[in-house]
């Protein structure tokens, strides 16, 4: 039986785990979990050498004593202690139950590398169903022939898109168990920083961190928000965010995330209110609430329920809005609900103007405002305030390219795949095509040179005058994401000009039998001129 080696460290001390290279995953969190005395409900991390974060499953690395991971308990119940003992636990105890669980799994694990194989298949054959037209029925996007020229509405296949019922649940009862779970330090300051992965966090564990966020900047104390009611309104939040590629939970934690590290590192608790700040922040988590993969074109072409609602004007901003005060209009999910109704005024008007502001058609009227009040900028005044907060809310919402490669490229193939998605629909309902969305002329690498030189860095840069400890953070990183593209861009034009010229050559060489097998057979594969970014 073939396996494999890892050392790790806990609470300072050296282990070592033997497990088969076909562990099943629950059985190597189990294993982790023992190891470190954790609760059911703890958060476990598992920290690679350079310090990230890594996965705890079958697919880790093997490992030497001088290259340990490091396992943590990020997020425990500060009484565990006290209930271990209470319960009669101790380490010999626990040992013994690992050492069982170890045994077991040698025991009955059998080599089976052709799992490898399946994997590969299933992977292979849900690329090709998202590549098919088809098979857009995953998203409940299927268009019968025989409705005719009607354009249906993606919101009418709600029932599609959002979560079940037992899903929601038991993130839910998951997320309660973790809520009074204690945060370390060390998470607590990654949060602040644009570094942080999220793609290592399941979505309970980042309501978690969405709560640590309102606490630590003593939103609950200021502003009276009762525990049970944050909790009740981020499990609102989460249901209400879709099941598509993008525009999903993860990345209204993302924007929220890079809101809050902003506000840190710009020090914007003394120079702004914090009601302004609690807008910010409430304004990431809301921005995109129930978005169903479509965009403000398609929106407006297809004459949906949201563009007829709102007269063409921003109607999924303007519906992510309507969303987040439903949920707000809840007693037992209003954060806000201790608050006067002057500072309730407030916060509704500044979240409004802040998700309003996030419609990519008012990108150039924004930024031209605030760069022509940035060289006489004043905290003190309410314009320019108002202003700022929108500036923020745009960095944090198109900020994925200030991350870490590795956290930033998968967050482009969601992109790519949800505008895959579009483009393919509105071919299918004879709607103008969006040209970036086209899978047939977008590349991974063209849809990101053009964004990053002509969006993404002259609105950061301006953001980075009035604060410049941002050019390390946000900007320098985007660069990097830029060369790093312009490269893939260079290469895949080599790629085709060398395809081009062995084509040539063969054509030359084949003479008339080329000509006899029929034009067919000197046509490319459509897909094999494509970057494959899935």
């Amino acid at each position: 039986m073939a396996t494999k080696i890892i050392y790790f460290t806990v609470h300072g001390r050296p282990e070592q785990a033997e497990l088969p290279v076909d562990c099943p995953a629950q059985d190597v969190k189990d294993l982790f979990r023992s190891a470190a005395e954790a609760g059911p409900h703890d958060i476990l991390k598992l920290y690679n050498p350079k310090g990230n974060i890594i996965n705890i499953s079958p697919s880790l690395e093997p490992n030497s004593p001088h290259s340990c991971y490091k396992l943590e308990v990020v997020a425990a119940d500060c009484n565990s202690a006290e209930l271990a003992g209470a319960l009669g636990f101790d380490l010999s105890s626990m040992e013994k139950r690992l050492q069982g669980l170890e045994k077991k799994i040698l025991i009955e694990a059998g080599e089976t590398p052709a799992v490898v194989y399946e994997m590969k298949k299933q992977v292979d054959s849900f690329r090709k169903k998202l590549e098919s037209v088809e098979h857009l029925s995953w998203l409940g996007l299927f268009k019968d022939l025989s409705e005719g020229p009607h354009k249906p509405s993606p919101f009418y296949h709600k029932r599609t898109l959002h979560r079940t019922r037992e899903e929601c649940e038991h993130v839910r009862e998951k997320f309660l168990q973790m809520s009074s779970l204690e945060v370390s330090e060390e998470v607590r300051q990654y949060l602040k920083t644009p570094t942080f992965d999220n793609w290592q966090w399941e979505d309970a564990e980042i309501m978690v961190l969405l709560q640590v966020m309102y606490t630590d900047l003593d939103f609950t104390a200021t502003f009276n928000i009762e525990p049970e009611v944050l909790q009740q309104f981020l499990f609102e939040i989460y249901r209400r965010y879709n099941n598509i590629p993008f525009h999903n939970f993860k990345h209204c934690f993302c924007v929220t995330q890079m809101m809050y590290g902003l506000i840190w590192l710009t020090d914007l608790r003394s120079k702004m209110d914090s009601i302004d700040l609690l807008i910010m922040l409430t304004s990431a988590v809301c921005h995109d609430l129930d978005h169903a993969g479509y965009n403000n074109a398609y929106q407006i072409n297809a004459r949906t329920e949201l563009a007829l609602r709102y007269n063409d004007i921003s109607p999924l901003e303007n519906h992510h809005c309507a969303v987040a005060f439903e949920i707000l209009e809840k007693t037992e999910s209003n954060i806000f609900r201790n608050l006067s109704m002057d500072q309730y005024k407030r916060i509704r008007e500044g979240i409004i103007k802040c998700i309003l502001a996030t419609d990519m058609t008012r990108h150039s009227d924004i930024l031209n405002k605030f760069k022509s009040i940035l060289p006489t900028f004043d905290f003190t005044n309410k314009d320019h305030r108002d202003v700022l907060m929108m500036i923020l809310i745009k960095v944090s919402d198109i900020s994925n390219e200030a991350r870490p490669m590795e956290v930033a490229e998968p967050w482009l193939d969601c992109l790519l795949q949800e505008f895959y998605n579009q483009s393919d629909v509105e071919k299918l309902e004879g709607l103008p095509v969006t040209p970036f969305m086209d899978r047939d002329k977008v590349t991974k690498p063209s849809s990101q040179t053009g964004f990053i030189r002509f969006v993404l860095l002259p609105l950061f840069i301006e953001l980075a005058n009035l604060f410049p400890c941002l050019e390390q953070h946000i900007i320098d990183p985007v660069r990097k994401a830029l060369d790093y593209y312009t490269e893939m861009e260079k290469a895949l034009e080599r790629e085709k000009q060398n395809w081009a010229q062995s084509e040539s050559a063969a054509k030359s060489k084949g003479g008339d039998s080329q000509t006899n097998a029929g034009p067919e057979a000197s046509k490319p594969d459509a897909q094999s001129t494509k970057v494959d970014i899935f």
